[in-house]
C-alpha cells in the first residue's frame, strides 16, 4: 500500500464539535481535503455555514452546518440524530468543543461557572460519544477523537475546573476504548498552547517570553499544526492504536 493511502478518508463522514473555529476548523478542513464529508457543529450556526461553504468550494465535499451547545444533553442528542439523518452514518467523531472562562481567585468560582465548564468539556463529550460510539460499534466501526489539554496534566491555578474536566476526558478515552472495542478506536489529542483566535486576548509579548523558557520549540502552535495528529487518529494510519493519548504541545513543560 502507498503510505499516503493510509490517510485517505474518501467515503467517510466526520462530525466535529467546536468545528467552526480554532483547532476544530483546521480539523474540518483537513478531513475534507482528504476526502471526508463533514458535519460542522458549534453554537453559532452562521459560523458553521460560512465554513461549510468554504469546504464545498475548496474540496467539493458535502458539509452540513449544525448549531449545538454541547453542554446541553438534549442538543447533543439532536446533533447526533441530525448527522445520521443526513449521512446515514458517522465514521469519525471529534469531541473538540471546549471552554475555559477566566476567574481571578478560585474562591470566586461560582457554582454556575463550574457547572458550565464541566458541562461543555465533559458532560457533552460523554453523551455524544455514548450515542455515536454505540452506533459505530453496532455498525462498521469508526474512530473517536477526544481533544483534551496539557492543563489536564499540569494545571495552573487559574484553570482548575477546566483542567479537571479535561483530565476526565483523558480517563473517558480509555474507558470508551474498552467499551467499544474492537470495532471502534478511541484516542485523545492533548494540545498545548496554540495561537488560535482565542490567543488574540493574550499578552503575546509575555507569552513569547514564557515560551522561550517553558516550551522546547520556543513558540505556540499554529492552528494548522494540529491537522497531522487529527488525520492520524481519524484514518487507517492509526489502525492499531486505541486508548492512547498524543501530546501536541511543542514540548511545553510549564503549567497551563
Amino acid at each position: 500500500m502507498n503510505p499516503s493511502d493510509l490517510f485517505d478518508l474518501t467515503g467517510k463522514v466526520a462530525l466535529v464539535t467546536g468545528g467552526s473555529r480554532g483547532l476544530g476548523r483546521e480539523m474540518v478542513l483537513a478531513f475534507a481535503h482528504f476526502g471526508a464529508d463533514v458535519v460542522i457543529a458549534s453554537r453559532k450556526l452562521e459560523s458553521c455555514e460560512e465554513l461549510a461553504a468554504q469546504v464545498r468550494a475548496e474540496t467539493g465535499r458535502r458539509a452540513l452546518p449544525a448549531a449545538c451547545h454541547v453542554g446541553e444533553w438534549g442538543q447533543v442528542e439532536q446533533l447526533a440524530e441530525t448527522a445520521y439523518a443526513e449521512f446515514g452514518k458517522v465514521d469519525i467523531l471529534v469531541n473538540n468543543a471546549g471552554m475555559s472562562p477566566i476567574y481571578d481567585r478560585v474562591v470566586n468560582v461560582t457554582e454556575a461557572l463550574y457547572d458550565k465548564v464541566l458541562d461543555v468539556n465533559l458532560k457533552g463529550p460523554f453523551r455524544l460519544t455514548s450515542i455515536v460510539g454505540t452506533r459505530m460499534a453496532e455498525g462498521d466501526g469508526g474512530s473517536i477523537i477526544m481533544v483534551s489539554s496539557t492543563a489536564s496534566q499540569n494545571p495552573g491555578p487559574n484553570v482548575i475546573p477546566y483542567a479537571a474536566a479535561k483530565a476526565g476526558l483523558n480517563a473517558m478515552t480509555v474507558g470508551f476504548a474498552r467499551a467499544f472495542a474492537p470495532k471502534v478506536r478511541v484516542n485523545c489529542i492533548i494540545p498545548g498552547p496554540f495561537l488560535t483566535d482565542i490567543s488574540k486576548a493574550w499578552d503575546l509579548e509575555a507569552f513569547n517570553r514564557r515560551a522561550a523558557s517553558t516550551i522546547l520549540l520556543h513558540r505556540g502552535g499554529e492552528p494548522n499544526e494540529i491537522a497531522g495528529a487529527a488525520l492520524y487518529f481519524a484514518s487507517a494510519a492509526s489502525s492499531f492504536t486505541t486508548g492512547s493519548q498524543l501530546v501536541v504541545s511543542g514540548g511545553s513543560y510549564g503549567a497551563e
